[in-house]
């Protein structure tokens, strides 16, 4: 159970809440934002002695039904109840490393998808496969090494990093994708706490880059899915493309795949980077 980072969520959660969100009365003599502790633990049917114990870090381990009610009384939506689980040990942790290798299926699927970019990626957003049109489109991931593949990295270059400070690729989603990037790091570090490779790049981004810090301090779980995303590409201009990230539930890894409309100006372009990218002697490659 990692009590600093539950205490946290559970102070975040409770500090968004308003009294008449759920039917108290508002008062004029509120001194800290949100519910106060002692009305949330009324609700939840537990002490207000425990709880303030679980906000200070200092509870020991709890049912699963206490935390249901206390997951009740704040709110929390499906993706916080399951986090607010993770964090409080009663959800089963990855008590190995985040997966970095990718089965020989998916490798064969990512290097005969046509018409397709397609990447593989793991938890923590290390770039592990790619095709050809991937490279073209983005960047050839074989000239960096894994940091250069990390796409986290790449969201919030830290201070002193050469990597430039705007948006990967020229996306133009590059502020929804720093939040998805923050949102998913969090529960990847819930799931895998033994794991100090993540443990390690989320210190670095949190000391490094002050708008990872500023998000992560946010401690939102539940990132929106991305359907779109527009690339400005030096060769083509702007390629908007439709973007589905399949997880692979049993590596905790990501197909990531791009794709534009049969026949639109989007297809064209993503066909005629396919060509430069066969012109160029690219081949379907993995880290």
């Amino acid at each position: 159970m990692d009590k600093q980072e539950l205490a946290a969520f559970l102070r975040s959660r409770r500090e968004r809440l308003r009294p008449e969100d759920i039917g108290l009365p508002s008062g004029t003599r509120r001194r800290t934002p949100g519910l106060r502790r002692e009305e949330v633990a009324v609700l939840a049917h537990i002490s207000t002695e425990y709880y303030v114990r679980l906000e200070q870090g200092r509870a020991p381990r709890r049912s699963a039904e206490v935390l249901a009610g206390i997951a009740g009384t704040l709110r929390l939506s499906s993706a916080e109840s399951a986090h607010l689980h993770l964090l409080a040990g009663t959800l089963p942790l990855h008590r190995g490393t985040v997966q970095r290798e990718v089965r020989p299926s998916i490798l064969a699927v990512v290097e005969r998808l046509p018409q397709t970019a397609a990447i593989v990626m793991s938890a923590d957003f290390e770039v592990l496969a790619w095709n050809d049109l991937a490279v073209a489109l983005m960047e050839d991931f074989a000239e960096q090494d894994r940091a250069g593949r990390n796409l986290a990295r790449k969201a919030f270059p830290v201070v002193g990093s050469p990597l430039p400070v705007v948006p990967p690729y020229g996306i133009s989603d590059g502020t929804e994708f720093q939040q998805h990037v923050v949102m998913r790091l969090r529960t990847t570090l819930a799931q895998h706490p033994a794991d100090d490779e993540v443990a390690g790049l989320v210190q670095e981004l949190r000391t490094g880059n002050a708008d990872f810090a500023r998000l992560w301090e946010r401690q939102d779980v539940h990132p929106a899915p991305v359907l779109t995303k527009t690339f400005r590409h030096p060769a083509v201009g702007e390629v908007t493309v439709d973007c589905d990230a399949l997880e692979l539930t049993d590596q905790g890894q990501f197909l990531v795949l791009y794709t534009a409309p049969p026949g639109s100006r989007d297809a064209d372009a993503l066909a005629l980077l396919g060509v430069l990218g066969a012109d160029a002697g690219r081949a379907p490659r993995r880290s």
